[in-house]
């Protein structure tokens, strides 16, 4: 039985645009008259970029800072929106894109628990119903209770995840958040994923870890200066990766 791709991402290239330099000196003048406008004053960060990804399946992207990776996960969460192309998905989209992203500091982990699930569209009741689950997976105890402004890094992300993945998403994004915290909740959120594709949902995670991609997706993107250089098994790719960039 053919299925309709969770994710769709076709001929999609993304522009930023820079600030202009402050021109303090009549040099600096003549020098950015003499070099005139083209191209100086905007970033591409992606390049034509196309894919898709089927429900269920885990696809990991790699490449070196710089290469486009966190700006395509934005562009799936509708984060950013495309210079050109377009982005579609399927079902409810869940992102971890950055420590402490949809979190208040100043409130405690537990409302920030029913905070972060309402930017989701749950409802308090739904969100009660899943509040246990959530507490135990993320172990942080009484923390639940203290701002999290208290919290450490590794806390901010154990909470964060916690939450993402008992919203039943459809999709999961994920940006290098497995790399923070200890080998333990490395660990168990290593077996978490595993369950949630068994379930049918679809994740795309972003890392630098290659060991931690090979293990977790049977298929893998590289990017490199926003342009996608290979799309295929994990291993292959990573070994193309590896060869070029070292």
């Amino acid at each position: 039985m053919a299925y309709s791709p969770a994710i769709v991402v076709n001929q999609v290239c993304k522009a930023f645009s820079l600030p202009h330099e402050r021109i303090v000196t009549l040099k600096g003048a003549l020098l950015k008259a003499l070099r005139g406008r083209s191209g100086k004053d905007t970033f591409v960060a992606l390049k034509g970029v196309s894919f898709s990804v089927q429900p269920g399946e885990v696809l990991g992207i790699i490449g070196a800072n710089g290469s486009g990776k966190s700006t395509l996960l934005s562009m799936i969460a509708r984060i950013y929106l495309p210079t050109s192309g377009q982005v579609t998905t399927r079902g409810r989209v869940c992102a971890l894109l950055g420590l402490g992203a949809g979190m208040n500091p100043e409130l405690s982990g537990r409302d920030n628990v029913f905070l972060n699930a309402a930017l989701y569209g749950l409802r308090r009741q739904q969100v009660e119903a899943r509040y246990g689950a959530i507490a135990d997976f993320s172990e942080l105890g009484d923390f639940m209770l203290a701002p999290m402004r208290t919290y450490s890094s590794g806390m901010f992300t154990r909470l964060a995840f916690a939450v993402a993945v008992h919203l039943d998403p459809d999709i999961l994004l994920l940006d290098e958040v497995l790399a923070v915290g200890d080998e333990h909740f490395s660990r168990k959120c290593s077996e978490k994923l595993v369950e949630i594709r068994s379930s049918g949902a679809t994740i795309v995670l972003v890392s630098h870890q290659l060991r931690q991609v090979a293990q977790l997706c049977p298929r893998a993107i590289w990017l490199h200066h926003g342009e996608m250089m290979m799309d295929g098994p994990t291993d292959q790719v990573a070994e193309a990766y590896v060869s070029k960039c070292g």
